[in-house]
């Protein structure tokens, strides 16, 4: 079950913080409007009763059904009504905030109250003052979230979050193959480039701009470049090319021995994947760490089907669920991004045969009890020993990339 505490129970740096997203929430009628911060227990006493429009995407059987269940369980605890408003594109929702800010709409206003963001968005949003907070840390069940081992709970894209949206599920670089045909996985990209040269035509990785392909080589630059600092901020474009020679030193050196020569690449991971099941692979690349273990339980690759992930981490992100600063239902909004953080909810979306979305919380926090919510050891398929989580580069690395790696690989 969900956990509520009242703020007198928060420590006094979430306490500092909820004055201020009080004072972010000013605007607000009636307890809201008070000089003084309410406790958990008022903002939910505010909640009950409204209806939260949570903008989201909508492109999974799964992801939907799992919000249907989110929505009947705050309705039946809280008293919130949650709908479920489906996007393909969030940049169309901040596009839509930013007009309503643009045509002097009032902080209560707003047609969105909770959206399910990341990235670029969130840092428009952020950069704009499109956004009600500071409030994630004042969230009950924050305390529970794994900010040491997942820094990207804090830090979205380079961009710090500042408590200005909530976490809710992880993704992380991981790859995957049959453990019969590949006992023991390389640990960073300079085993896999040994592996390419013992195993010649049987690694490849997705044609940029594919996402996963671009992550390949952003992975790759970060165990080339440097000094990793670098990557935290835009690329310097007179210095990009120093910066990134030991990249394209790396790829000169690999693909040669890749599939096809790396004279083509698959257009997307799902080609590798079906590559790898039919034996013509190697192995495969994903940023879900669960999508194996989905395969495996679909029978669309063998229980000795292996994940992980590389000795001293890979790129991984988070995504978020924030509130606009004119959403109407501010309250709501944040008893449902508190639902989202419980044990309850983080199990049933971690668990394959609901999601697979890896959870942000970090276990040894939680109770017994709520520890035995998620799977007491990994699954088939499962990455059993994750590694650290390494912050993408800054957004701004992507283009040049991209632009380069065309010019020298895509004949």
């Amino acid at each position: 079950m969900p956990l509520h505490l009242p703020a007198s129970n928060l420590p006094a740096v979430s306490r500092r913080h909820l004055l201020l997203g009080a004072a972010a929430a000013s605007a607000l009628p009636g307890a809201w409007a008070q000089s003084k911060a309410p406790d958990w227990a008022e903002i939910e006493k505010a909640a009950r009763g409204q209806t939260v429009f949570w903008n989201a995407w909508a492109g999974s059987e799964q992801t939907n059904a799992y919000l249907q269940w989110v929505a009947a369980e705050v309705q039946k605890t809280f008293g919130v009504k949650l709908e479920h408003v489906k996007i393909t594109d969030t940049a169309d929702v901040v596009k839509r905030v930013r007009a309503e800010k643009t045509a002097g709409r009032k902080d209560t206003e707003g047609t969105v109250d909770l959206v399910w963001i990341n990235g670029e968005n969130f840092a428009a949003m952020k950069r704009e003052s499109l956004l009600f907070g500071p409030f994630a840390e004042t969230l009950p069940n924050f305390r529970y979230v794994d900010v040491d081992g997942k820094p990207t709970t804090r830090n979205d894209f380079s961009v710090p979050t500042d408590g200005m949206e909530s976490p809710w599920g992880m993704a992380q670089f991981t790859f995957f193959a049959d453990g019969k045909r590949l006992p023991k996985p390389p640990q960073s990209m300079a085993e896999l480039l040994a592996l390419a040269r013992q195993q010649p035509g049987r690694i490849t990785y997705p044609r940029l701009p594919d996402f996963t392909g671009t992550t390949f080589i952003k992975q790759a630059l970060i165990e080339h470049v440097s000094d990793v600092a670098l990557l935290s901020k835009p690329p310097v474009e007179a210095a990009f090319g120093q910066q990134t020679a030991a990249l394209w030193q790396f790829l000169d050196a690999l693909h040669p021995h890749l599939w096809r020569g790396g004279k083509q690449f698959p257009q997307n991971p799902a080609a590798i994947r079906q590559m790898m099941a039919d034996g013509e692979l190697l192995l495969a690349l994903t940023f879900n760490p669960n999508e194996p273990a989905n395969e495996v339980a679909a029978k669309r690759l063998p229980a000795s089907t292996i994940a992980w992930q590389f000795a001293k981490g890979t790129i991984g992100n988070t995504h978020f669920v924030a509130i606009p600063y004119n959403a109407r239902a501010k309250a709501g909004a944040q008893v449902v991004a508190n639902f989202l953080l419980s044990a309850q909810a983080q199990a049933r979306k971690a668990d394959i045969s609901h999601w697979g979305d890896p959870t942000v919380l970090d276990l040894k926090r939680l109770s017994p009890a709520d520890r035995a919510l998620f799977p007491a050891k990994p699954l088939p398929g499962q990455v059993a020993q994750g590694a650290p989580t390494l912050p993408e580069p800054h957004a701004a690395w992507v283009e040049p990339i991209e632009r380069e790696w065309t010019r020298r690989y895509a004949v």
